[in-house]
């Protein structure tokens, strides 16, 4: 059984997330793949019954071979796009994501031996905000220029 927080309802699909930053002086930890055009934040899935801390360093774990201890929370993100992937090809998906800034380790080095949900390998890059590759979610772009305590609240809609 499958227990990730992706759900089917009418009109589209919930999915709930959670996100890392990874940050080491002024580069943070993105994965792309050879399929996507864009980089996208380490991260995945919550599960049904797991924190969203639980979730974000579970899947820390997965993509980069390391475990690490969350920071604080640093975003909230609703999302709403038109699904492109296997399981939601054809729907309109409503994504929460959680971002969490990670505590980095000073020997921090990822190993990345994830797949994406229909089996094409990710790779971890380091980037700048300025990174001329498109990489979601855009608001790091601004927001890491600028870096806040505060937990901030975003909502953007590709529909």
């Amino acid at each position: 059984m499958n227990n990730d927080l992706c759900v089917k309802v009418e009109g589209g699909i919930l999915n709930i997330r959670v996100g890392a930053i990874i940050m080491r002086d002024d580069e943070f930890l993105m994965v792309e793949n050879e399929r996507d055009e864009h980089m996208y934040s380490v991260g995945g899935r919550i599960k049904f019954g797991e924190t969203a801390e639980e979730a974000v360093i579970r899947e820390v774990l997965e993509e980069t071979g390391v475990k690490m201890e969350v920071e604080r929370l640093g975003f909230v993100h609703e999302n709403f796009f038109p699904g492109d992937t296997l399981v939601k090809k054809g729907n309109v998906v409503h994504e929460i994501s959680f971002f969490f800034y990670m505590k980095v380790p000073e020997d921090f080095e990822p190993v990345c031996m994830s797949f994406t949900e229909d089996n094409v390998k990710e790779r971890l890059v380091w980037i700048k905000a300025d990174h001329h590759k498109k990489y979601y979610p855009e608001f790091f772009k601004t927001e890491f220029k600028n870096p806040s305590t505060e937990i901030k609240h975003f909502v953007s809609s590709d529909i």
